[in-house]
């Protein structure tokens, strides 16, 4: 199995679970952000950190031309894709190691299917902007991978959690609230699950379409309860939905309601570390790593 050489754009939390769950020591992932002062966090992480700002820099071009595998983990704006914006004709002429590129999108791009099943045949309605968005440049990626003969694996994925980030966490610090409203639900993912998903796309240089989501669309009020009765606490007390004070964002969620599949990961090889919210919680509630802001995968180097 050859050495790869990983560039991530936006190397943020996903990307730092991602870079914890390199099994092969002769890996080099290098990872952007647009902070110098989260250089230190990213090189614990075993991600060699380069700033980008918009701007692609001669050290980031040098880095391209080496890399194997590409992946992009920042969110699209009303300007476009920042990377596509800055770096469309490095990777069109100038990158001749390239065998693969991921793109990190999110389910929102189906938007409302009124509770209903959704896999990746399903219609993109999107309801936000901000999906509207996502659509395009999911599409413009894939369109670039066409265009110069490389597979693009475009990973849709469901509200992102881990340590660090959870209901325990939020539970504990005073801020879960049991939202209701009747009949909606959401999927979840785990972070390290965003991993593996994409170590087993790059292992096959596999492009396509993906939901890497959990197999238990729920309510969300029944994850508050379910962590609460892993610490021993009450849980908050309901608040109906329509009486909730929510930024519009957040409203915004709510307003999209579907189960997603996720049969075409599994059918790409991937088994799922977590394979919905009760088995995540209790790993995390067990081993004590709930609280810790770094996701760490069994799998990390010492």
């Amino acid at each position: 199995m050859s050495d790869k050489h990983i560039f991530i754009f936006g190397a943020g939390y996903s990307g730092k679970a991602f870079a914890g769950a390199n099994a092969q020591p002769g890996n080099a992932i290098v990872g952007t952000t647009r902070s110098p002062d989260k250089f230190e966090a990213l090189r614990q992480a075993d991600i060699a950190p380069m700033l980008f700002d918009g701007a692609l820099s001669a050290e980031i071009g040098a880095a391209l031309r080496k890399t194997t595998h590409l992946v992009i983990s920042i969110a699209p704006d009303e300007a476009g894709d920042p990377v596509l914006n800055a770096a469309r004709d490095v990777i069109t002429a100038h990158m001749p190691a390239l065998e693969w590129i991921g793109y990190l999108s999110t389910v929102g791009v189906y938007g409302d299917h009124g509770g209903a099943w959704v896999d990746e045949t399903a219609a993109c309605r999107p309801v936000s902007k901000r999906s509207v968005i996502r659509v395009a440049a999911e599409q413009e990626w894939l369109n670039l991978g066409g265009s110069i003969g490389r597979p693009v694996a475009v990973l849709r994925l469901s509200g992102i959690y881990g340590p660090g980030r959870n209901t325990l966490v939020n539970l504990e610090n005073g801020t879960a609230r049991r939202l209701v409203k009747p009949d909606q639900v959401f999927n979840r993912i785990h972070c390290d699950d965003i991993a593996g998903a994409l170590w087993q796309l790059i292992g096959g240089n596999t492009g396509g379409i993906f939901n890497v989501t959990d197999d238990l669309p729920a309510p969300p009020q029944d994850v508050v309860t379910y962590a609460a009765a892993l610490m021993g606490i009450e849980p908050p007390a309901e608040i109906p939905f329509v009486a909730a004070q929510l930024s519009p964002m957040a409203r915004s969620f709510y307003g999209e309601n579907k189960r997603v599949g996720n049969a075409a990961i599994k059918a790409a090889g991937y088994r799922f570390r977590f394979s919905d919210y009760r088995a995540a919680f209790d790993h995390m509630w067990a081993s004590g790593g709930w609280r810790d802001g770094e996701p760490r995968s069994p799998m990390k180097r010492s």
